[in-house]
């Protein structure tokens, strides 16, 4: 087994939440093919328990590094004095910086792989003959874009502005690597577009889904009482696009099912609930449960999953394991894009809030979402394997690269190491 260097911006454990479930999963591929050297950071002070769990997977050498909000938003400032992307002073760590140098040194590293185009800014301290991945996964630039169309100024302008400087280093960062890989091909093609000079080293790496553990098979206990027609939405209650969703499912769209069916509930599941979000219990038949010990029974006993996502990238992780458990989904188009979704369960997704109630009054009276939760977990069961999906990684990995990967000069992806905390 050959050395290989894995870099992500949030440590992969738990795979509680769309990023560390890929990335998770992704170093989980990893580790059974190589010695891999983990590098990443902790931004909740609960994830430091996983380390032991990172070591199981067989990991060699790991590297977790505090992530303070307030000393990173410090870091920001100079990133913005600079004209360079926020999100890279965020993660900028010197104490990082020498780790990875010192796996370099001590290792004849075979590649490799980095997780968010955030922690591409490493790279620069490896040698020019290491052969790098870059997992951007969704086109972040793109997303700040969206931020800013729906946010006011101030913010909306520090957001069109983050929206250019990050296509910037994406674009340099993608010219330097032997691939960009991203979670689907409308992200893939999207990034195309931005940048064509690269198009020929991008290419998709869908999500997949563990079919055995999100099973309907298996037995549950309700959650719910048993007169509740429940609707769920499930994912990270602190995100913007799922907090979005959340409030304008509640406010624009609840409202006309629970004209037509008062048995009719909402139900908001996930983690780390916003003040916004937790008001909206007060409304009638909304309730926020905060975390939970496991997600599946809440999707088992449901009569139907909600993704209500204006603001959306690549694929909707909370879409597929509510197919894989046989539950009929209600979607937007900005939701669904990144999937390949069966006909039976394209026919479920809606534009507007009229249609999406329209289609859930269907799915909760007339039993219409029975054939969409069917077809969605044989959709699953064909197309979305972890497995299938990660073996595009192995086979760059194996290829071979023309010309230096990396090693380019040092501002053009960040500039010199900055000399935040003492290590």
């Amino acid at each position: 087994m050959g050395d290989l260097l894995f870099l992500a911006h949030r440590i992969p454990f738990p795979p509680n939440k769309g990023d560390k479930i890929r990335s998770y999963h992704l170093l989980r591929f990893l580790a059974s093919r190589y010695r891999v050297h983990v590098g990443a950071f902790v931004d909740d002070p609960v994830d430091w328990k996983y380390a032991s769990d990172l070591h199981r997977l067989g990991i060699d050498e790991l590297c977790l590094r505090p992530l303070p909000r307030a000393l990173a938003l410090a870091r920001c400032l100079t990133a913005l004095v600079a004209g360079k992307p926020l999100g890279l002073a965020y993660y900028k760590d010197r104490c990082m910086s020498r780790w990875v140098q010192d796996i370099a040194a001590r290792h004849s590293l075979e590649g490799v792989v980095i997780f968010s185009s955030v922690m591409a800014q490493y790279l620069t301290m490896l040698p020019r003959r290491v052969s790098a991945i870059v997992d951007f996964v969704d086109v972040d630039s793109e997303k700040w874009h969206a931020y800013s169309q729906t946010s006011s100024p101030p913010l909306s302008w520090v957001y069109q502005r983050e929206a250019r400087t990050l296509l910037t280093f994406e674009r340099k960062i993608a010219a330097q690597a032997q691939a960009a890989t991203f979670v689907s091909s409308a992200e893939a093609e999207l990034f195309c577009r931005l940048a064509p000079e690269v198009a020929t080293q991008v290419l998709a790496a869908p999500n997949g889904v563990d079919t055995d553990f999100f099973s309907p098979d298996q037995h549950y206990s309700s959650p719910y009482r048993p007169e509740q027609q429940v609707l769920v939405f499930t994912g990270a209650m602190n995100y913007r696009p799922n907090v979005d969703a959340v409030i304008w499912f509640a406010e624009a769209i609840f409202p006309k099912i629970l004209a037509v069916i008062p048995a009719a509930c909402f139900y908001i599941v996930g983690t780390q609930p916003t003040e916004a979000v937790r008001r909206l219990s007060a409304g009638r038949q909304v309730y926020v449960t905060g975390t939970v010990a496991d997600m599946r029974p809440y999707l088992a006993h449901a009569r139907a999953a909600v993704a209500p996502l204006r603001i959306a990238r690549g694929i909707q992780n909370k879409m597929l394991e509510a197919m894989a458990m046989a539950r009929p989904v209600l979607a937007t188009p900005e939701a669904a894009e990144g999937i390949d979704l069966p006909p039976a369960c394209e026919n479920l997704v809606s534009a507007t809030p009229d249609q999406f109630a329209a289609k859930t009054i269907a799915v909760l009276l007339q039993g219409k979402g029975e054939e969409a939760g069917r077809k969605g977990r044989e959709h699953v069961l064909q197309n979305y394997h972890w497995d299938n999906h990660l073996e595009r990684f192995s086979a760059l990995l194996r290829t071979p690269f023309p010309r230096p990967l990396i090693g380019a000069e040092k501002e053009a992806i960040g500039g010199k190491e900055n000399a935040d905390e003492p290590c």
